[in-house]
């Protein structure tokens, strides 16, 4: 994947220690933009050089539902419990007004830190701790960008969310195209993306929220937990091991052997 051009990177949007650097992708018509975020010096390898995992953040890693719910409540002056955490994709169970979705999401973001504020789904953080440091590359993939204005903000608040919950990662992809950014396995959430992967021979584990559950055709993969995500995302991590002919991790968890 080749850069765009370069646009710096800034020591007040990352951890102090770590060097990082952005380029962008074309702007995309409603303000929409691809933005990628990658540690200085790395590159967005090829899937033959490191075996990458593509990681969904919203609905995957973090309870983008479970906060999104209370900030519509709280923008509505409700309880809640008045609305149902059995929802689809597009939210229709709230009856959310014509354009009243964009204008929560903008408040969410920008007066209520939605994407620094809201809870890891269990086991997300520990399951990519330990794959990162069995030698996977941890490429983080998320369509944050899709409103405009507040760009900033949400790049911000996802840094700073990864970095306090300890989720480790090589390469930060700010996409609405999941397919466009390579990895050797994905997990998302999204029904239209987790389709679009499968259809381009993408292997992509779906994991199961209440937006995908009734997914028919059913998924090729399906992850109900992170448990089980993790389990299939190291299993075809020691197939690629095994093809190169590198030696195993002594445990999940260990580093790999040198």
């Amino acid at each position: 994947m080749t850069p765009r051009y370069q646009i710096g990177h800034s020591s007040n949007h990352r951890h102090p220690s770590v060097d990082y650097e952005a380029f962008n992708g074309d702007p995309k018509p409603g303000g929409n933009q691809d933005l990628y975020y990658r540690k200085k010096g790395s590159r967005m390898t090829d899937i033959t050089d490191e075996f990458v995992f593509g990681v969904d953040l919203d609905g995957v890693c973090a309870d983008f539902y479970g906060k999104f719910r209370e900030i519509v409540a709280d923008w509505r002056g409700t309880c809640k419990h008045d609305l149902t955490e059995d929802v689809s994709y597009g939210l229709p169970e709230w009856h959310l007004l014509p354009g009243e979705y964009e204008r929560i999401h903008r408040f969410a973001v920008t007066q209520r830190d939605l994407f620094l504020t809201m809870q890891p789904i269990s086991g997300a953080a520990q399951a990519i701790r330990r794959l990162g440091t069995e030698g996977v590359r941890i490429r983080i993939i998320t369509h944050r960008l899709f409103i405009r204005s507040f760009h900033k903000n949400a790049v911000v608040q996802t840094v700073k969310w990864l970095d306090a919950h300890a989720i480790p990662y090589w390469d930060l992809c700010f996409m609405r195209d999941k397919a466009l950014v390579d990895a050797d396995i994905y997990i998302e959430d999204n029904e239209t993306n987790i389709r679009n992967l499968q259809e381009t021979g993408k292997p992509v584990i779906a994991y199961t929220n209440s937006t995908n559950r009734r997914m028919a055709p059913a998924p090729l993969l399906r992850a109900d937990s992170w448990d089980e995500a993790e389990d299939l995302v190291r299993e075809r991590y020691y197939y690629w091991r095994r093809a190169k002919h590198l030696p195993l991790p002594e445990a999940p968890g260990h580093l790999p052997p040198n």
